[in-house]
């Protein structure tokens, strides 16, 4: 049975309250531990069960300045085409709330040491983009041949933070599992000596390097087709249906045998590295992510969002690339589609804040980052007091962002033009910590890793101005840091094969 034929079963009650769940707060145990860099320990925990990296790739003292190693969850809960599974065994009930359950009955105080990161055990991991089938009434005509779950999540009581503007380090272990009632300070501390062991050993490993062969590309649509679909969009924009979608299309390419997916990451973070960057494997697929763009913080009740809007490339000489980035600061095309996303995101914060409390303090600034340059936002807003993070996660997800105005009509036209289920493309990576907080990114310029092949979309927002050749070509502007990541790894450039056969080398994306 197909996702879409259960979508009445599992719509999620609009007047559902969440309880407060405080019966069971009890802090976690902590410990601090020399600092090191987050890259030269993951090789090691990468080989746990359930391995979770929420990587601040790009050193940046505000959006960049904390990164979270989780491993071996007590409970691993799956939402695939309809079916829910807790630790394998199927369980009837809607995910996001027996998320809420979860999160109300592991609650735990966050620790009164302010300078331990937000994430000290939670809830985390893969939300698609699928997720939001479950959330809304829409129809979908799309397959699903990379049968990617709609959530993976690890409830996870053990958990490394680093805090890289203060080069400190943390082991926090809460004592949670799914065999006791309440936290049991004999197995906090057994975990996070466990843990402390595992950690001895990480000089001991480096992350692997890995020579492959080219790749060969192939794309879901050709540029032709892409074009049309563009087209489409734009006459629904002229019809009135919206103001902006979101299309993308989507790469997929046979990887050697013997793939080594950390080797690869290593390689994308050297090639790419980003602010909300992040690996997570499960027992059969990898999310490695490159993102530049956070979706919702929450922390201590106040809500942030950060739309990415606006792209142009980069360039190695300085003056080419000082001019593409005033170019898109200039460009009112691109402003004017930051400022539509803006507007949605500022309606999707106030459903969950207290009134009056949704400001802008960005509007359209200059992000830069390894081949791109970006117009990005925030939004900021104070949760009401009956109102928690997951409340605003549902309500606002997926991301404007990456779906357009307004936003179910944007959605199912995405639906009905683009020929595959995005996956985890434009869903979220990151925690909901069991203290109540938040970070979350939107799963942009990542790659999934699952059954021998490697799929990643690309796409843009589309306005009723936009020039269907220049849209195409922004989508590989976007792409280019991935077959580049790809290329690295090997002795020759990577071969993209089109919808209608058209070939070429990974160039196009340069």
């Amino acid at each position: 049975m197909l996702l879409y034929d259960l979508v009445d079963k599992y719509i999620r009650p609009k007047d559902n309250n969440v309880k407060t769940g405080k019966e069971m707060a009890f802090p976690a145990l902590y410990k601090e531990i020399p600092y090191q860099d987050p890259s030269l320990v993951f090789p090691i925990l990468e080989q746990e069960n359930h391995p979770l990296f929420l990587d601040s790739a790009m050193a940046d003292p505000r959006l960049g300045a904390v990164s979270y190693i989780a491993i071996d969850p007590f409970i691993i809960f799956e939402a695939k085409e309809g079916h829910c599974q807790q630790n394998g065994k199927e369980i009837d009930v809607h995910p996001i709330d027996h998320l809420t359950d979860l999160l109300n009955h592991y609650h735990l105080e966050r620790l009164e040491d302010e300078n331990v990161p937000l994430f000290q055990g939670g809830a985390a991991g893969l939300f698609s983009y699928d997720l939001g089938w479950y959330l809304e009434k829409l129809p979908t005509h799309q397959g699903n041949d990379a049968n990617i779950p709609e959530l993976a999540i690890g409830l996870y009581d053990l958990v490394l933070a680093f805090d890289h503007n203060q080069q400190r380090s943390w082991i926090i272990s809460t004592g949670q599992s799914s065999n006791h009632a309440e936290p049991d300070v004999n197995l906090a501390e057994k975990r996070l000596s466990y843990l402390q062991d595992l950690l001895s050993q990480a000089d001991n490993l480096d992350w692997p390097d890995q020579i492959i062969p080219p790749l060969t590309w192939r794309t879901d649509l050709s540029r032709q087709d892409y074009e049309d679909q563009v087209q489409k969009v734009i006459d629904y924009i002229y019809a009135g249906d919206i103001f902006q979608a979101n299309l993308s299309q989507q790469f997929r390419a046979t990887l050697p045998e013997g793939f080594n997916p950390l080797a690869f990451y290593k390689a994308l973070r050297k090639v790419n590295a980003a602010t909300f960057a992040g690996y997570l494997k499960t027992n059969d697929m990898v999310i490695a992510s490159s993102s530049p763009e956070r979706f919702i913080k929450v922390q201590d009740g106040q809500a942030e969002t950060r739309p990415i809007k606006g792209t142009r490339p980069r360039f190695d000489d300085p003056e080419q690339d000082r001019a593409s980035a005033a170019d898109l600061l200039a460009a009112e095309k691109d402003r004017s589609e930051n400022v539509m996303i803006v507007d949605l995101l500022r309606n999707d914060l106030s459903k969950n804040c207290a009134p009056h409390t949704v400001t802008v303090p960005e509007l359209c600034a200059l992000e830069s980052y390894a081949s791109v340059h970006h117009l990005v936002s925030s939004v900021t807003g104070r949760l009401k007091s009956d109102r928690n993070s997951l409340d605003l996660l549902s309500e606002a997800f997926p991301g404007g962002s990456i779906t357009g105005a307004p936003k179910l009509r944007s959605m199912e036209i995405i639906a009905e033009l683009e020929p595959w289920r995005r996956g985890a493309y434009c869903g979220s990576l990151g925690f909901i910590s069991f203290a109540g907080d938040m970070d979350t990114s939107i799963l942009i310029r990542t790659v999934t890793l699952k059954d021998g092949v490697a799929r990643f979309n690309v796409g843009g927002g589309i306005v009723a101005d936009s020039i269907p050749a220049s849209e195409y070509e922004e989508t590989l502007v976007k792409a280019r840091g991935i077959f580049d990541t790809f290329d690295s790894m090997s002795s020759g450039q990577s071969v993209i094969l089109s919808g209608i056969g058209e070939e070429k080398t990974s160039k196009v994306a340069s």
